[in-house]
């Protein structure tokens, strides 16, 4: 952790006094009552983490520093800046506003709806404008100025744009010139350090070639940060990637056990996604662990004097209206999984993704998913009727579970029969094999030290 946390650090959102939180993609600082907003959001619009009580690499957390010292708050305040929008009525929280509605409001206005971002003139072709705004980040990463650069992503600049005249990114272009804050800048807005220029080379090579170790170091770890952080979920450490080592497959205590027929069907069939169908699944996995800790994180840093209201809570992953609506349904029955449940998925997707980066043939591995395929029965009928109307609040109901019959069960058997003779899942299909468990046990837990504190 850096040294900062200055007495005179405000809030971004209502200038509340000593902001715990930021907000890493927006690069402000944040409170506690403005934080419970962002994360409702949704890592597509805010990714959020404690500034003190969540793990940081240390050129991340500077990136954000430098950021906010720099105003880039102004950026998606910039029109509230003109003395015109008071007289319209227009105006940002302040720390004396309730939550809901007035917070609330203002924040989605402010980052979901980029309400007060300077806008440019219009144009016929939107393409034509994010193409210039992308070559002018080519030319902005290999200076220190992180406020122009966040500027122009703001406005549309596309992080992994591969430049038609140079052939590179604009990661390529900030790892030459040993810019390790805009790497990290890009990084968070999806530039990927394994893409390869016109000569074959990637933004880590160019950094080693420089003599940015630091840089070239953080490059990789980036490369593998999905991975990485489901390992440090299950075991608390991550790979030693200076040493060669990339993954970590934690076990589970029960890895020895002979895995049935069913459990080796599911398990062929999470090896048969496509490797675009499997990333997404890990990348929503990903997501799901980052809801997790951040809640356990939020729990443990809030005053419990009174009960913490639903309004504050994210009982499971927000809606990303960029996905299709079985996805988005399928992302937030991952917060059904207990902690055992989900342990097992995380090592299923741990397992798989370094096959596939090594491209080793399909084994028959021994890893422990018999636990989630025992749910199918639970769940697949109720799947196939409910997909031509999402219901995505349906996630916090347990009602389906207490609705069982025996012919239910039969017929929900039967098509779990025909399910696993069938060729390769979608990710959507292989969900429902996942998914149909009762409410999360940590949930559970920690709504009942919740109560216990309310009663005491």
């Amino acid at each position: 952790m850096s040294k900062r946390l200055r007495s005179s650090d405000l809030c971004a959102d209502c200038s509340g006094p000593d902001p715990s939180w930021a907000s890493v993609n927006r690069g402000t600082f944040i409170c506690d009552e403005c934080c419970s907003v962002h994360r409702s959001l949704g890592r597509h619009i805010s990714q959020v983490r404690h500034l003190k009580h969540t793990p940081w690499p240390p050129t991340l957390l500077q990136m954000v520093e430098t950021l906010y010292n720099n105003g880039a708050n102004s950026i998606w305040e910039h029109s509230l800046l003109d003395p015109a929008s008071i007289t319209s009525g227009r105006r940002k929280a302040n720390p004396q506003d309730k939550v809901h509605p007035n917070k609330a409001e203002f924040i989605r206005a402010k980052y979901q709806m980029l309400a007060f971002v300077h806008r440019l003139p219009c144009r016929d072709d939107d393409s034509v404008t994010a193409k210039d705004l992308s070559k002018q980040l080519h030319s902005s990463v290999r200076t220190g100025n992180l406020e122009t650069c966040l500027r122009l992503l703001s406005l549309g600049a596309q992080a992994n744009f591969f430049h038609p005249e140079k052939g590179n990114t604009p990661l390529h272009v900030a790892s030459k010139a040993g810019q390790i804050l805009q790497a990290e800048l890009l990084a968070v807005y999806g530039a990927d350090p394994g893409t390869h220029d016109s000569s074959g080379k990637t933004p880590v090579d160019y950094a080693r070639q420089g003599g940015h170790h630091e840089l070239a170091e953080r490059l990789v770890e980036i490369q593998y940060e999905l991975t990485d952080r489901l390992a440090f979920y299950l075991c608390g450490r991550k790979p030693d990637h200076k040493n060669g080592q990339h993954f970590i497959i934690p076990q589970m205590a029960d890895s020895s056990l002979d895995l049935s027929e069913l459990a080796k069907a599911a398990k062929k069939k999470l090896q048969s996604l496509s490797n675009h169908l499997f990333e997404e699944l890990a990348m929503d996995v990903y997501d799901e662990v980052d809801r997790r800790e951040t809640d356990a994180v939020w729990l443990a840093t809030q005053n419990h004097s009174t009960l913490v209201t639903e309004t504050t809570v994210v009982p499971f992953l927000p809606v990303n209206p960029e996905y299709s609506s079985t996805r988005n349904q399928g992302r937030q029955k991952l917060a059904r999984f207990n902690a055992h449940e989900f342990a097992t998925l995380v090592i299923d997707i741990l397992s798989d993704a370094k096959r596939r980066q090594q491209g080793s043939p399909l084994s028959g591995s021994k890893d422990n998913v018999e636990l989630i395929l025992k749910t199918i029965n639970n769940q697949h009928s109720i799947e196939s009727q409910d997909n031509d109307q999402p219901d995505y609040d349906s996630v916090a109901s347990d009602e389906d579970t207490d609705l069982e019959t025996t012919a239910s069960k039969a017929n929900r058997q039967k098509s779990l029969d025909s399910d696993l003779s069938d060729g390769p899942v979608t990710v959507q299909e292989f969900m429902e094999v996942k998914n149909a468990l009762v409410a999360s046990e940590a949930k559970i837990q920690q709504l009942m030290k919740l109560l216990g504190k309310d009663a005491n």
